[in-house]
């Protein structure tokens, strides 16, 4: 198979810095890659920068997706102003929420029938879901994970989480990729018509499958709480979900072809998504214009501009908690969630600005109350 350099299309908020450029220009040299777009919420990861879409033909890059596959956001509105939450009822929410949808893993073990019954390609992933998939099923994780209680611009409330597939997926993910292949690149790839591309694909779509099952449970579960605090129920015709660490086959340019997205999100004409800002700006429900340049996808955030070990190295406790005021969270976090401050992230209107051909802002939202890991 020849490698050639693949068409690279880039909407950036700011530009690349030398080493993502660098891993742009590593993916876009490898093999079968005929496509690349370039969001811009970009930032450097391992092998693959988050913020990338990109297409090929034959192969499928386990790494183009990552390690939580299936992560995503789900938003839920309820049937009350954002009035039924003052401070005693954030307090005593923030304090339930640590029973209710735990950061780590459950006490008891629990995973839906369909999950614990489908079919995983190897054994060694049969006995993580046993071990590590029931106890972390409803569990937020780390990281930039999150639980937003959230105000639109009608004062309307709503319910915002960001989760992945925990475990599950760094186990898929570390499977296949050692089954891989370098095909001439510099990152492996399984042939997509192969015993090993279809066992990818199975576990693949079984992980986006439970970080979307997970996600509803723990809405499922905040929403009990606050209903038992405020009264407030949830509307779920309003409820949505997308993911932004998949692979899937879509018709692109007159041709079928195999879309990975790291960090990416799917913006298909009128398709509804979330792109939050950090956990003390804005977030955006928009929809997408179906750009084909950019394989019909869009930015999943704001994107970080420092790195974890960065961020703990500049952001102050006191600044953190300067940037969070009016905005509940557990202050008692506020050390170990200096790596999470609004200033490590990018601006999150600028993203927006500048992917304005690839979605349509639907909503505005601003963080009442916030909940996350440390």
């Amino acid at each position: 198979m020849n490698v050639r350099l693949a068409n690279v299309k880039t909407w950036l908020a700011e530009p690349m810095s030398k080493e993502v450029a660098r891993a742009i220009e590593r993916l876009a040299t490898s093999a079968d890659v005929r496509h690349v777009a370039v969001m811009p919420d970009v930032h450097l990861a391992r092998d693959v920068c988050v913020g990338t879409a990109v297409a090929t033909s034959e192969l499928i890059y386990p790494a183009a997706v990552g390690t939580d596959i299936g992560c995503g956001i789900a938003a839920v509105g309820f049937d009350a102003s954002s009035d039924v939450i003052d401070q005693r009822v954030a307090s005593e929410l923030l304090e339930r929420l640590r029973g209710s949808v735990p950061v780590h893993r459950r006490a008891e073990r629990s995973l839906p029938k369909e999950l614990m019954d489908a079919l995983l390609s190897d054994p060694k992933l049969e006995r993580i879901r046993a071990r590590d998939g029931s106890v972390q099923f409803g569990t937020l994780g780390r990281g930039n994970h999150f639980l937003e209680f959230q105000l639109d611009d009608e004062g309307r409330l709503w319910l915002m989480v960001h989760s992945g597939s925990r475990a599950m997926g760094q186990a898929i993910r570390d499977l296949h990729e050692g089954k891989a292949s370098g095909e001439g690149s510099a990152l492996k790839s399984l042939r997509a018509i192969s015993a090993e591309g279809a066992a990818y694909i199975n576990d693949m779509e079984w992980a986006r499958t439970y970080a979307r099952a997970s996600r509803i449970a723990m809405i499922e579960a905040a929403a009990h709480v606050l209903g038992q605090l405020a009264g407030a129920q949830l509307d779920r015709s309003s409820y949505f979900d997308c993911d932004h660490n998949h692979v899937r086959l879509e018709a692109h340019f007159g041709s079928e072809l195999w879309v990975h997205r790291k960090g990416a999100m799917s913006a298909d004409e009128g398709e509804v998504g979330s792109i939050p800002g950090s956990m003390g700006t804005r977030s955006f429900h928009v929809s997408g214009r179906g750009e084909a340049l950019s394989l019909r996808s869009s930015s999943h955030g704001a994107g970080r501009a420092m790195s974890r070990d960065e961020a703990r190295r500049r952001v102050r406790s006191f600044e953190f908690r300067r940037k969070m005021e009016g905005i509940y969270f557990d202050l008692r976090l506020s050390e170990a969630l200096r790596e999470e401050s609004p200033q490590a992230y990018k601006d999150v209107s600028k993203v927006l600005r500048a992917e304005a051909g690839l979605t349509r802002i639907v909503r505005r939202l601003k963080p009442i109350v916030v909940y996350k890991g440390a």
